[in-house]
């Protein structure tokens, strides 16, 4: 009797040994699992992004180079546009045109002025 209950009691606690050493490994697989888990999880993130930021990027120079674009076509339409009035500007400076009425004696005066 002694000797079963012994033998009994030693494997009941070699069982409990066993059965903590088993549910020590599982927390620590489960623990390296989750790590792995979060590793990846964030390294998707990370590449993710990194994507986003380069799209972001991408539109931001598209952008840019329409809005320049835009500005540079503006510039020359000023420019050529200037460029006419100030032909036109220089043909008819110092040219005084007209015609003058002088209504108490009824005289009439064409005068012209050409400046050069």
């Amino acid at each position: 009797m002694i000797q079963a209950w012994w033998r009994g009691s030693r494997v009941r606690q070699t069982l409990l040994h066993a059965a903590l050493r088993a549910w020590a490994i599982q927390c620590w697989w489960r623990s390296a699992q989750a790590k792995t888990l979060e590793q990846r999880r964030r390294l998707a993130l990370r590449l993710y992004t990194c994507q986003e930021w380069a799209v972001v990027k991408v539109q931001a120079q598209v952008r840019m180079w329409q809005a320049r674009r835009r500005f540079l076509q503006a510039r020359q339409a000023a420019c050529t546009i200037q460029s006419h009035w100030r032909w036109h500007a220089s043909q008819t400076r110092g040219l005084l045109q007209g015609c003058y009425e002088v209504k108490a004696s009824h005289l009439e005066l064409d005068i012209e002025i050409l400046m050069a």
